[in-house]
């Protein structure tokens, strides 16, 4: 396996034994989604964490008329309804493939296993609070920049979203509709073009 893909993925937080990863694949499995197909329905309890091998995802939360993405992970990210996965309660979340894609998945019972070693515990402790910094940020962006300024950051900083991913996910995570993400790239394909 994908024990290498994992260490690679982790070494932002923290440089870790190889070691380590082949014994947190041995308490996970392999799954696989087509596009589009739902991995937790909202209202649920969310059963295990997610590794993406190959592929997108996205958390989603109702608003009626239609659902609002609130977050897209593509190869090489952690991700699943983590404020239902700590409770152990049912939450609004709902998980989604954005593509075909290949998951690793490891269970909340096993989670709590790998959380009572000590390499467990750093690496979770790592990953919660990098994921708390990311999140904040996007909150920062979301009040004080521009959707275009946003879309501009996706574009440098995650060229991979905007080659996989679906426009109208782009523009629900944006914050916008899809007509305005249409107006905002004609926009910079305009400014490109006269530069």
């Amino acid at each position: 396996m994908i024990e290498t893909q994992l260490q690679e993925a982790f070494e932002k937080y923290s440089k870790t034994e190889l070691e380590v990863w082949k014994h947190f694949e041995e308490l996970g499995d392999y799954v696989h989604y087509k596009k589009n197909e739902i991995i937790k329905h909202y209202n649920t309890i969310e059963t295990h964490g997610y590794f993406i091998v190959e592929g997108s995802a996205g958390l989603f939360i109702w608003k009626d008329p239609n659902f609002i993405c609130l977050d897209i992970m593509t190869k090489n990210d952690f991700f699943g309804d983590y404020m239902s996965l700590i409770t152990g309660k049912a939450t609004l979340i709902e998980t989604m493939t954005l593509e075909p894609s290949t998951l690793f998945r490891i269970s909340a019972k096993n989670i709590e296993l790998l959380k009572e070693t000590p390499i467990g515990k750093q690496l979770f402790l790592l990953s919660a609070e990098h994921s708390f910094a990311e999140k904040q940020q996007q909150q920062i962006d979301l009040l004080l920049k521009t959707a275009k300024e946003r879309y501009l950051d996706l574009i440098k900083n995650r060229p991979d979203l905007i080659q996989s991913v679906h426009q109208k996910h782009i523009a629900s995570y944006l914050g916008i509709t899809t007509q305005s993400l249409s107006r905002i790239r004609k926009e910079i394909g305009r400014s490109f073009i006269t530069k």
